[in-house]
């Protein structure tokens, strides 16, 4: 698909929520994972600060650090605004406030955005985008996309989320997706059932499973799926 920087809402998510989110233990910490879609989340950089073995791969990265911090601050209220306007629909406890909301992400960022030109250099942050990846058969244990399928019911196919989670199948033994929700909504995705009866059918062991994080209302669950022939 064609990829715009403006068209483009980066928002990005700290290790202490990707653990949470993706139930992570400390084996899959100790693991060789993907961020499929990490975007300006501090998972990568923070990961390596800890020795952790993290690729993060994003059609962003083909953008420069002032490109993509120009497009944060320019999405910064946009998006603050849109969760104070939508207050009801979010569970306001770890994050107390859109304010603190905004707070948490610009941290964040801010870490990606350090970390992003030496990642760039050493490999760790990858361009490529879902439902073709560049990496071999198998090269990660575990693969993690946060906050994109699914999430964009309305504006991807069924078929682009089904052909990802097989992609995100080859290239790891494990794919874990959350939310289950498409944005702003508190009801899985249309596609979900239907993704796991065609999953199953193709010998795929798929799990919807709770999780220790919730923000959106009823958006504390995730799915997992790997293929029976591993």
């Amino acid at each position: 698909m064609s990829f715009i920087l403006a068209n483009v809402v980066p928002w990005g998510r700290s290790l202490d929520e990707y653990v949470r989110m993706f139930d992570l233990s400390a084996a899959d910490m100790d693991s060789a994972i993907l961020d499929c879609g990490g975007g300006p989340a501090s998972f990568c950089a923070e990961m390596h600060r800890r020795g952790g073995r993290v690729v993060a791969c994003d059609p962003i990265y083909k953008f420069s650090a002032a490109d993509i911090r120009k497009r944060v601050n320019d999405v910064y209220d946009t998006m603050v605004t849109a969760a104070r306007n939508n207050r009801e629909k979010f569970v306001w406890r770890e994050i107390e406030s859109p304010e603190h909301l905004g707070k948490l992400r610009m941290r964040a960022m801010e870490l990606f955005l350090e970390d992003y030109p030496a990642g760039i250099s050493q490999g760790r942050y990858r361009i490529a985008e879902l439902p073709a990846l560049p990496f071999r058969d198998g090269e990660f244990d575990l693969a993690v996309c946060s906050h994109f399928l699914f999430v964009y019911t309305n504006l991807l196919k069924f078929e682009f989320h089904l052909d990802s989670i097989r992609e995100l199948c080859r290239v790891a033994r494990e794919a874990r997706i959350f939310p289950l929700l498409p944005s702003f909504e508190n009801e899985h995705s249309r596609y979900l059932s239907i993704a796991l009866g065609e999953l199953g059918a193709e010998g795929y062991r798929c799990e919807i499973a709770r999780v220790p994080y919730e923000f959106l209302k009823g958006g504390n669950e995730m799915l997992r799926v790997s293929h029976s022939r591993l």
